[in-house]
């Protein structure tokens, strides 16, 4: 029954709160605080002030923490995934809607106007992700990954899972 509630308790409020974390703060408040009773008000804010602190999403953090608190390990999988759930069941539907027209002109003329958008900002982030690992691991480090990771990728058509998990052991064995 707990993960029932721990379910509902997050699920709703993702549904309801339009605008992500910010917007559904106080749902999963009246949840938590005064559907349930899992927590206090001084409680909940103080999870609040400890999401905010730390990076990613805020209610997925919370959801994990406070399904820990109530139903330990499979509780924080339910609650991050009720949190989740709302976004992930709309991207599926949306999907299929936009497979279901994709030879419509109007779908592909969106699709050729988004596309270089999409490029622009995959570029920027790439040269973020590589300033920043120039700062913390210095530039040999940063064009050993980026050139062996290159080729693993292109030439060798090794599946990215793999590159990724080899590139964390690398960090790990040699930079650790």
């Amino acid at each position: 029954m707990i993960y029932i509630q721990i379910f509902l308790a997050f699920f709703i409020p993702g549904i309801l709160g339009y605008g992500g974390g910010p917007a559904s703060i106080p749902l999963v408040e009246n949840e938590v605080v005064d559907r349930y009773g899992w927590l206090s008000v001084n409680e909940f804010s103080e999870v609040l002030a400890l999401g905010n602190a730390l990076p990613g999403p805020i209610a997925t953090k919370m959801a994990g923490y406070i399904g820990f608190q109530q139903a330990g390990v499979l509780g924080a999988i339910v609650g991050v995934f009720a949190s989740v759930a709302p976004s992930l069941i709309l991207m599926i539907v949306l999907l299929s809607i936009l497979m279901k027209y994709k030879e419509s002109p109007k779908v592909q003329k969106m699709t050729n106007l988004v596309r270089p958008a999409i490029a622009v900002l995959l570029g920027i982030m790439t040269i973020g992700f590589f300033t920043t690992a120039y700062d913390g691991i210095g530039i040999w480090q940063t064009l050993i990954i980026g050139v062996l990771s290159f080729f693993l990728l292109q030439k060798w058509k090794v599946h990215p899972v793999y590159v990724i998990s080899g590139a964390l052991v690398y960090g790990a064995v040699f930079l650790g």
